[in-house]
């Protein structure tokens, strides 16, 4: 078991919150992401929007001690939706998961919603585990692919 925990998301978080949501396979695979992955002024913009926003919940997710992630959650059209991204590093080790867990206890608006690329069978699979089922699937424009490509969406009620 790895001690995976959430924290407040420091200043010194962010170069290498920048660096984990630049890599190339890992920005192919979450599909829908700014659309310049390496403009470092709008990351770092919409982490101070991010981090002083009332509406929203942002966690640090580290894993025995050292920065491995971000989660959290926020509204949008009425519907608090999660969001994460653990660094390619670390992934089918358990982080994702249990930093999940640890975010739905901390969070106890239901229902939650989550969306997915649909062949990122990764995050769909740790959504499932944590109680999420699918509600539907739509297409929508990832910057990441410069496509439209199909998203699943789910809920936990």
């Amino acid at each position: 078991m790895v001690g995976v925990a959430l924290r407040l998301v420091e200043d010194s978080d962010l170069d290498a919150l920048f660096n984990q949501m630049r890599d190339p396979e890992s920005v192919w695979m979450a599909a829908f992401t700014a659309r310049d992955p390496d403009d470092r002024q709008a990351f770092d913009a919409h982490m101070s929007k991010l981090r002083t926003s009332h509406d929203i919940t942002l966690r640090a997710v580290t894993r025995d001690g050292h920065l491995v992630g971000s989660i959290g959650c926020f509204v949008v059209e009425g519907d608090t939706e999660i969001t994460y991204w653990i660094d390619r590093s670390v992934w089918g080790q358990g982080v994702a998961g249990q930093a999940l867990a640890l975010l739905l206890d901390l969070v106890k608006v239901r229902p939650l919603r989550a969306r997915a690329a649909s062949d990122n069978l990764g995050s769909l699979r740790v959504l499932r585990r944590a109680g999420f089922t699918t509600t539907g699937t739509e297409i929508a424009y990832a910057a990441a692919r410069d496509a439209e490509i199909e998203e699943t969406i789910l809920r936990l009620s």
